[in-house]
């Protein structure tokens, strides 16, 4: 082969391998890992917990020392509704502060981590239930923000935000999510966001401080869940409806509950469940959290 020639294929070959390797790369930015990420459900109580020093962010902080270090976390929240569902897809997702109310410092806090537009994309793909709009609007709300910003202080690992389709139920959530089961085995840490327990109409505001104060079918409906969550019974979780008047006490309405049904949805049939800061707070509100793996 003359030497021109021989020179001209090199060239053309290391150009067919950069093109194939930057279309993997489009294709599939998160690469499969030996071990699957825990899936976190997270009460995450008042937006106070993003800034205060309390025994529930305590257990934030621990848990990011105490996890794998995700490639990217993906929180759907009770705080982010839509008609169809949305993923925020831009480079840095704007800090929000959907609240009135509280104190001027905690208007001031910003949580600047990335986002990722191609973990968006990829997270889109995979969903084949629905179509998944990429959205550039949103940002980090305070179901998202106040908790991460404890478990990724540095603010250094993406983050991104799914949102829930209110004009669905629970089934229709549930089966989404088990769609999203594929982003563990890549390293994304997968967590929801809200309350099991979530009736603001019925808090005692007078006695928030007071340790544990709950009412009676707060702390059962709590106690029932904990046991459903425990020995894997989502069928009834999804259909909570049907267990009775303090169900619908804790779940006047679904979107705090959605986000635990998010959660469950991953569970894999090896893993481990446990729970983290289960405390009832101001008679009607729990902050009862789970780890799944």
């Amino acid at each position: 082969m003359e030497r021109r020639k021989f020179l001209s294929s090199l060239a053309i070959g290391a150009a067919g391998i950069t093109t194939l390797s930057a279309f993997n790369k489009f294709t599939s930015v998160l690469s499969e890992q030996e071990s699957l990420m825990p899936v976190l459900f997270i009460g995450h109580g008042t937006p106070m917990n993003g800034i205060q020093d309390t025994e529930f962010s305590r257990k934030w902080t621990a848990l990011g020392k105490e996890i794998p270090t995700p490639k990217a976390v993906l929180v759907v929240s009770a705080h982010w509704l839509s008609k169809g569902t949305r993923i925020t897809a831009m480079d840095f997702p704007k800090t929000i502060h959907d609240f009135g109310g509280f104190p001027k410092e905690l208007f001031a806090v910003q949580y600047p981590a990335p986002g990722s537009p191609s973990i968006a994309k990829e997270t889109a793909s995979i969903i084949k239930s629905t179509t998944v709009v990429e959205d550039h609007d949103w940002g980090l709300d305070h179901g998202a923000w106040t908790v991460i910003r404890h478990m990724y202080p540095k603010a250094n690992i993406p983050v991104l935000q799914l949102s829930i389709d209110y004009t669905k139920g629970p089934q229709y959530h549930y089966d989404l999510a088990k769609e999203l089961y594929g982003l563990r085995k890549k390293g994304v840490l997968i967590v929801g966001s809200g309350n099991m327990v979530h009736n603001l109409g019925m808090v005692a505001w007078d006695r928030l401080n007071d340790a544990e104060y709950g009412y009676d079918w707060a702390k059962q409906i709590n106690g029932t869940f904990k046991d459903l969550i425990s020995k894997g019974h989502h069928d009834k979780l999804i259909k909570y409806e049907a267990l009775g008047k303090e169900a619908l006490l804790a779940i006047p309405t679904p979107e705090h509950y959605w986000p635990l049904l998010y959660t469950l949805a991953l569970q894999g049939k090896k893993d481990d469940i446990s729970f983290f800061n289960d405390k009832v707070v101001g008679g009607s509100l729990t902050m009862t959290s789970v780890k799944i793996g």
